[in-house]
């Protein structure tokens, strides 16, 4: 069975189609500059191309990528027909979605009653649904989303020291995010560690330039870092983390600018970026800190403290862990930054494997077999994670 993974943002479309059986992706790509100028890559059978093509709009751009899937000589299918179904890339459903569901029209508006939680997602994510089922009207479309594999964190977790209005009135909560990795990287990880997945516990970190820890015990999310936006919690690529709100008041009256614009700054030119005024790149950062570059050295100190402080955390609120992984960009890839977190945790009786650690982007051990707890480097994947989830509907 074919499926079709569609991850689309405000002027792109990402795509795959993932082969449920094998479970290998035939197809993958990415649609740039949607309503402007517009650029496909398309990867197959070991080839990329590039494509500069008008790309208008989102029904354009899935149209396109459609073609190139049944292409005669780049296509991977021969008909439309063999699509069986499509799985989307929600970003928010609120309280109102704790797992994935077949998109109607009703369906849609209740994702659009969440678009104030994610306005710079959300919208974007329904315009490729529409886009997506004006081309394949016929084919079952299931909406996937980020925030419903943490709809198990109980209130001690998810309520803030708030005026309870806030939360009753307009849904001011933790709700996490990146949740399709957290759910993919803590099952394989049961597996490769040897635990039952129903009875266990494991912490999440999923370190990339966006980056977010879950608490998982049998099973289930009980906590995490993120909060009612990605902006809480870990030190990010661009993004500040978890700071005093107060700071916000302050620099805005400092400044002479308003909480938007603020806001934008958390978001856009804060994290490791802001700190080393050089890269919201992790390898950068390592590169010009073995040059001698402070900022550079402060920046990952910041990040790989409020990791460990995060770490430490959730391992006392899961009374213990079985095992811990690490896993997107930084953490499959960047050996250097896993060191540097794993020498802080040896108070709970972690120590590192120095050759395994030299690994990079591959399932590997990185604990030693003395230490009190596995810790792993397991990779995600997203893509294949929706595509699992839609298959549940197909």
């Amino acid at each position: 069975m074919n499926i079709l993974v569609v991850n689309c943002g405000s002027s792109s479309l990402k795509f795959q189609l993932i082969d449920s059986d094998t479970e290998k992706a035939n197809a993958s790509g990415n649609c740039e500059r949607i309503g402007l100028d517009g650029k496909i890559t398309y990867k197959t059978n070991g080839k990329k191309t590039e494509i500069d093509v008008g790309l208008p709009n989102h029904a354009v751009a899935i149209k396109k990528v459609l073609d190139l899937l049944v292409d005669s000589n780049d296509g991977v299918i021969k008909s439309l027909d063999e699509i069986n179904a499509v799985g989307h890339r929600m970003v928010h459903g609120g309280e109102k979605f704790s797992s994935s569901v077949v998109i109607t029209d009703e369906i849609i508006k209740e994702i659009e009653t969440c678009n104030d939680l994610a306005p710079l997602h959300n919208p974007a994510n329904i315009l490729g649904i529409r886009a997506c089922q004006e081309v394949m009207p016929n084919v079952k479309h299931v909406a996937v989303f980020d925030t419903a594999f943490h709809q198990t964190m109980p209130p001690k977790a998810y309520l803030y020291a708030l005026p309870k209005e806030y939360y009753e009135k307009y849904g001011v909560r933790r709700y996490g995010f990146h949740g399709t990795s957290h759910s993919f990287v803590s099952k394989r990880l049961a597996e490769l560690a040897g635990i039952d997945y129903n009875n266990s516990k494991m912490i999440i970190c999923h370190i990339g330039s966006g980056a977010s820890i879950s608490a998982i015990k049998d099973g289930k999310s009980i906590d995490t870092s993120m909060g009612m936006t990605p902006l809480e919690g870990l030190v990010m690529g661009t993004r500040s983390g978890d700071i005093d709100p107060a700071i916000i008041e302050y620099i805005c009256q400092k400044e002479g600018i308003s909480v938007s614009e603020m806001t934008l700054i958390l978001n856009k030119n804060s994290g490791v970026l802001g700190l080393s005024g050089i890269s919201n790149d992790f390898r950068d950062l390592v590169e010009a800190r073995e040059q001698g570059n402070k900022d550079a050295k402060y920046a990952l100190e910041v990040l790989v403290n409020r990791v460990i402080k995060y770490i430490g955390a959730y391992y006392m609120e899961l009374g213990g862990a079985d095992a811990i992984a690490f896993t997107a960009g930084g953490g499959e890839n960047n050996s250097e930054i896993r060191k540097d977190i794993m020498d802080g945790l040896s108070a709970i009786g972690i120590k590192m494997n120095e050759e395994a650690n030299k690994k990079r982007g591959e399932e590997v051990l990185l604990s030693t077999s003395d230490s009190k707890i596995q810790v792993w480097v397991v990779p995600t994947n997203e893509e294949l994670a929706i595509a699992r989830e839609t298959l549940r509907f197909a």
